[in-house]
């Protein structure tokens, strides 16, 4: 059963985290691009499927949105594309999207489909918590862990989410949409330190990672790190020669996340 699998990916020292678009510039790259990841020491792999109006992403991601779909990208064919993957790799995947997404899709559906192509989670960052039973009872009756997000903002709530959370919960490193920062302000370590009072799950940092010195900074305070807009950005300039450009610097994250000490 693949529900710890996430759990599991943090056990050796601190977890890098990186995010691609899928079908950016088209699938045949993107699965070179996991495995490249996957070969450079990523420990969890979050595939993006792409959306029309993706609200959380900043501009570099929705631009990838944009080229993904005008590719003709479509669920079915990441699916499938995930099938390939994980005969090739044992690195947990993780799904990230929009409501809009697995809703149209037929939410049970979409759960049972991405677990059988051995997708182990599922991170929806539009759905609030007090929604979030719509999505995560299929997940559970599916075998998908539903991942839980955090943001500086959760205050009070953030207790209960941390409580429901299962596989790792995403903690929000800054207010607004994902992109590089110059950078973070927001106490991480509070973050954390919330969660694990309720439950001990790992906690991962996403949003406005790009360094090395970020990563590590942000890992010492957490389980990992999360990066999707500096990868999506060497996807943009580098397109179908990207997987080696990727590979050196998740080479380079994993490497930074390692040497911090929490």
């Amino acid at each position: 059963m693949s529900m710890s699998r996430l759990r599991e990916a943090f056990g050796s020292g601190k977890a890098f985290i990186p995010f691609i678009t899928c079908g950016d510039p088209d699938l045949e790259t993107t699965e070179n691009i996991v495995c490249a990841m996957a070969e450079a020491g990523a420990d969890i792999i979050e595939l993006g499927i792409p959306f029309s109006d993706p609200t959380a992403e900043g501009p570099v991601i929705q631009a990838a949105n944009v080229r993904a779909l005008a590719g003709g990208v479509t669920t079915d064919k990441i699916f499938a594309m995930a099938r390939r993957l994980r005969a090739k790799i044992s690195v947990p995947l993780v799904f990230m999207t929009y409501a809009n997404v697995v809703y149209s899709y037929g939410t049970e559906r979409f759960v049972k489909a991405a677990a059988s192509a051995g997708v182990d989670g599922l991170i929806l960052p539009d759905v609030p918590f007090e929604e979030k039973e719509e999505f995560s009872a299929p997940c559970r009756s599916g075998g998908l862990e539903l991942v839980s997000l955090i943001a500086p903002t959760s205050n009070d709530r953030a207790a209960m989410i941390a409580r429901a959370a299962e596989g790792f919960v995403y903690c929000v490193s800054s207010l607004g949409v994902t992109g590089v920062r110059g950078e973070i302000t927001t106490d991480v370590g509070a973050m954390v330190r919330l969660v694990k009072r309720e439950k001990d799950i790992p906690c991962a940092v996403g949003f406005g990672i790009s360094t090395p010195e970020q990563a590590r900074a942000m890992a010492a305070a957490a389980d990992g790190a999360i990066v999707g807009s500096a990868i999506v950005k060497l996807c943009a300039r580098y397109g179908k020669e990207a997987a080696p450009h990727v590979a050196r610097y998740v080479r380079e994250m994993k490497a930074a996340v390692m040497e911090a000490v929490g």
